[in-house]
């Protein structure tokens, strides 16, 4: 966890201290109730998971299911209202704001199959983006705010409106 709260000092402007980060961010405080549950869940304490990822909630304001993989140096930002769910995978150094649902769409096939979106590494996700399905963000890819994302997203890539569309920024020479 030491790595993710490095990683958020590096990030966020408003982080003063290591000290500050490691007490006070909802968001670190959630990633290490998840990796508690995460592992119960994977070792079939199933309830025990469950109750783990439920007093996190509580807590910090962010619902993380038990079976959802997440990665390394995640920064969940300010952190009320993020719903990520159980079939949803989140790789490597991903930023996600406030208010973000990583949802499904209705009820799909089995319990295994994959219902939730998978977030490629270094992507970020504005405040109240909702992703929904199982679809995948690719890498350094953007959503903006209140985005509603249905489709794939490519690769460097952005995300925006309602339904989202995809724009294409051009590097300036």
């Amino acid at each position: 966890m030491f790595g993710t709260a490095k990683s958020i000092l590096k990030r966020d402007p408003a982080a003063r201290s290591l000290i500050s980060v490691i007490l006070t961010y909802p968001g670190l405080h959630a990633l290490a109730y998840h990796r508690v549950s995460h592992w119960l869940h994977n070792h079939h304490f199933f309830l025990l998971s469950a109750v783990v990822a439920r007093l996190s909630a509580k807590r910090t304001g962010i619902n993380i299911s038990p079976g959802a993989i997440i990665g390394r140096r995640v920064f969940i930002d300010h952190g009320i209202g993020v719903v990520i769910g159980e079939t949803a995978v989140i790789e490597d150094d991903v930023t996600i704001l406030h208010g973000v649902t990583l949802g499904a769409r209705g009820i799909i096939g089995s319990r295994k199959a994959p219902r939730h979106p998978h977030v490629e590494h270094h992507t970020f996700i504005g405040a109240h983006a909702q992703i929904l399905g199982p679809i995948t963000l690719g890498s350094y890819s953007k959503v903006g705010a209140n985005a509603v994302v249905i489709n794939d997203v490519p690769i460097h890539t952005t995300a925006v409106g309602n339904p989202a569309r995809l724009v294409t920024v051009k590097a300036s020479d």
